[in-house]
């Protein structure tokens, strides 16, 4: 245990939030397909059995390995999937809300929630200003090395924001409804115009300074989560609005639903498109596996539960269709990585010591940008 986990760094917990989407997105999918929804609790099961072994394993490596750990907070390629431990603890508790409830109850499910939900926030809103400070501060980065994962920590109170309508109808009606919708909506709008500074850096970069390097490729997806995420919010903001804030504000949030969800989704698929493209490129070139190839699950998985939002409030059928054909993707991508994912594991090349190398940054837990992918 003292050697598997010296390596382990924040990026495992991407693994539970690309499972945790594959239930919750799952669930919400306008068909009715026999056994859907055991199959999406099922998956959830095991994504909270992941967060647990995460937790224990990250604890020990906090633990054990404190330079190491400490390390990783140094390093700008590594900094920023520390984000991934709030949407992790964040995806999971509202994934019990969604579809966990059938197992363990309606009322363990609100109470997994809200304790996961308020761990959750604190931490995405920690790394959203620690993430920034430590780059901005001890980091010496370049825009030449600005990277999609720099989004990581800046998307993580998007994700609050998106779940935290879940536990509304659980509280008592009146103010302590209308706190948390507008708390949620205020973690939209930090996330937000994070994002909308940090994008145009990301694509500057990327016509300016050419294709990353092939292992880093499939990091491009990672601009999906915020688009996706967003997307998914106003939706959850539109579905609980009415009772819990007055008019007109609760028809407010049901307008912003479709003329902020529409034309952002639009350029999601824009940069889908672009983000594919890329990757096959890099395919074609020998891409191999690494653990960067979780960032085809959580973000495509963001903007297919924004089309189901979509879908449910324009009533057309164009989105039902996208909902599906983007889970149908997700759910390719994901038996993709967890089967290399799990072979790497396996044969302890995932959680192996990265052979040394010239440093730099790169959207990986390591020091090195293409030796470091593996764990």
């Amino acid at each position: 245990m003292v050697t598997s986990v010296r390596h382990l760094g924040p990026n495992w917990y991407a693994p539970v939030m690309g499972t945790a989407i594959v239930a919750t997105a799952g669930a919400g999918l306008p068909l009715g397909v026999p056994g859907l929804r055991t199959f999406c609790a099922a998956v959830w099961a095991l994504f909270l059995a992941m967060l647990l072994t995460v937790l224990t394993a990250r604890a020990a490596h906090w633990t054990l390995h404190r330079d190491r750990a400490r390390a990783q907070l140094m390093d700008p390629a590594t900094v920023p999937f520390h984000g991934c431990l709030a949407m992790a603890l964040l995806a999971v508790g509202g994934g019990a809300l969604v579809v966990g409830r059938d197992w363990i109850g309606t009322g363990a499910a609100v109470a997994l929630d809200a304790v996961l939900f308020t761990a959750g926030t604190l931490a995405a809103l920690t790394v959203a200003v620690a993430v920034p400070y430590l780059m901005a501060v001890h980091h010496r980065v370049t825009l030449a090395q600005a990277s999609p994962v720099w989004l990581l920590p800046l998307v993580a109170p998007m994700v609050s924001a998106a779940l935290g309508p879940l536990l509304v109808p659980h509280l008592p009606p009146g103010a302590p409804r209308a706190t948390l919708l507008l708390v949620c909506f205020a973690l939209f709008g930090v996330s937000l115009l994070a994002t909308l500074l940090m994008l145009p850096v990301v694509f500057a970069r990327l016509l300016t300074g050419g294709p990353p390097p092939l292992a880093l490729t499939p990091a491009l997806f990672l601009v999906l989560g915020p688009l996706g995420q967003s997307t998914t919010a106003v939706d959850k903001f539109a579905a609980v609005a009415p009772g819990t804030v007055p008019a007109p504000y609760d028809r407010g949030f049901e307008v912003l639903a479709v003329l902020y969800g529409v034309p952002v989704l639009g350029f999601a698929l824009f940069w889908l498109a672009l983000a594919g493209a890329l990757v096959v490129r890099a395919r074609r070139r020998g891409m191999g596996f690494t653990m960067t190839w979780w960032s085809f699950t959580f973000p495509v998985g963001t903007c297919v539960t924004g089309a189901e939002g979509l879908a449910r409030h324009t009533g057309l059928v164009v989105y039902e269709g996208l909902a599906v054909a983007l889970y149908a993707l997700l759910l390719t991508a994901w038996a993709v990585a967890a089967a290399h994912t799990a072979r790497g594991l396996l044969d302890g090349r995932l959680l192996a010591a990265p052979p040394a190398g010239p440093s730099g940054a790169a959207p990986v837990p390591a020091p090195t940008p293409a030796t470091a992918l593996t764990g």
